[in-house]
C-alpha cells in the first residue's frame, strides 16, 4: 500500500492544574503571563536534569484482513522516549477520514508504558465496516478505491514536564470491494453415456472493481434445476483486469441416470435454468481476498464437440 507520512511536529503541553489566582497572578506580573513563566521554568529544570519530549511516527499501516464486508487495519506507531525513566502512554485518540469525512474513530485508554531511553511500537487495530460507510456516504460506490487519512493523538505523561499531546498522521488508499459477476456461457459435451458424461463449463468472470484481481483458486458448485451436476476446487492462475472480463474452461463429468428432468431437458437441447455458487481466492494490491461468486436463474446452452464454436477464440 503506497502511503506517505505527514507528521505534525507540534507538541502540546497540558497543564497539570491551574492556579486559582491565575488572573490576579497575570496582573501582578504586569501581564507577562505568570502560568507561562512557571511552565517555562519547569521546562528549563526538566532540560537541565535530562528530561525531554517524546517523539512519535506512524511507521506502517497493514491490512491483515479484507472482505466484501469489512477491512481490518493495524496502524503501527513508533514512540521514542529520550527520558531516564519510563513514561506512561495515558491514551491514544484516533480518527480515520476520507476527504474530510469521518469513517471511524476511537479512544484507547491506558495504552502501556514506554521504557526509559527506549522505543516502543504500539499497534492500533481498526475495523472499517463497508456497509456503514456506503450507507452514510452514498457517493462511495462498491468497487471503488477511496483515499484515507489516519490521525492519531498520543497523550503521554512526562515527569517534571507534565502531560504532552503528540499528533501524528499518515495517508493511504483502501478499496471498497465488489464481488465479481459469473456466467455459464455454455456447456460443451465431449462424450455422452448414461453411466458417465464428460463436458466442459465455459465460465465468464467479470471484475467490477477499480483494481486487478490475481486469481489463485476457484471453488464452485453448479445446479441444473434442483440437481447438482458439478462441483470442484480448482487451483488456477489468471489475471482479471480491473473492469475487465476473463473466461475459463472447467472440465467435469456426471452420470445422467442419477439426475432428474432438468438434465434430460438440457441433453435434448431445451432451455435449461442453472444456478452456480462458490468463491474465488484472489491477490490484490491491498492483500489477499476471498470473494463470493453466484448466479441464480441463469440460462445456458449446450454445444457438442462437432458443433461450430464461433467464440472459442475468446476463451
Amino acid at each position: 500500500m503506497s502511503s506517505s507520512a505527514e507528521n505534525d511536529p507540534t507538541v502540546t503541553v497540558t497543564e497539570r492544574g491551574k492556579d486559582k489566582h491565575e488572573d490576579g497572578g497575570d496582573k501582578e506580573q504586569g501581564g507577562g503571563g505568570f502560568i507561562e513563566k512557571v511552565k517555562d521554568f519547569i521546562h528549563d529544570i526538566g532540560d537541565k536534569i535530562g528530561f525531554g519530549k517524546p517523539t512519535a511516527d506512524v511507521c506502517g499501516i497493514h491490512i491483515p484482513h479484507i472482505s466484501l464486508h469489512r477491512a481490518d487495519l493495524v496502524v503501527d506507531v513508533l514512540i521514542n522516549n529520550p527520558n531516564p525513566v519510563p513514561i506512561p502512554l495515558v491514551d491514544i485518540d484516533y480518527l480515520i477520514d476520507s476527504d474530510g469525512r469521518k469513517l471511524v474513530s476511537g479512544l484507547i485508554p491506558d495504552a502501556g508504558t514506554i521504557h526509559a531511553h527506549g522505543q516502543e511500537t504500539v499497534k492500533i487495530p481498526v475495523s472499517l465496516v463497508f456497509d456503514d460507510i456506503k450507507s452514510t456516504y452514498k457517493d462511495i460506490q462498491p468497487g471503488s478505491i477511496i483515499p484515507y487519512l489516519v490521525r492519531v493523538v498520543l497523550l503521554v505523561d512526562v515527569p517534571i514536564i507534565g502531560r504532552i499531546k503528540i499528533p501524528i498522521q499518515k495517508d493511504g488508499e483502501i478499496p471498497v470491494p465488489y464481488k465479481p459477476d459469473v456466467d455459464v456461457e455454455k456447456i460443451k459435451f465431449h462424450h455422452f453415456s448414461f453411466e458417465e458424461t464428460t463436458a466442459t463449463l465455459h465460465l465468464k468472470l467479470e471484475n467490477k472493481n477499480d483494481f486487478d484481481l490475481g486469481l489463485n483458486l476457484l471453488e464452485y458448485e453448479m445446479w441444473l434445476g434442483d440437481d447438482s451436476i458439478a462441483s470442484a476446487e480448482l487451483t488456477q492462475t489468471a489475471k482479471i483486469e480491473k473492469q475487465g472480463i476473463t473466461r475459463m474452461q472447467v472440465p467435469f463429468s456426471f452420470s445422467p441416470k442419477d439426475f432428474g428432468s432438468a438434465v434430460w431437458d438440457m441433453i435434448r437441447g431445451r432451455g435449461t435454468g442453472y444456478t452456480i455458487k462458490g468463491k474465488i481466492d484472489v491477490d490484490t494490491p491491498f492483500g489477499n481476498m476471498k470473494l463470493p461468486i453466484s448466479k441464480e436463474g441463469g440460462t445456458t446452452r449446450i454445444k457438442k464437440d462437432d458443433d461450430d464454436d464461433d467464440d472459442d477464440d475468446d476463451n
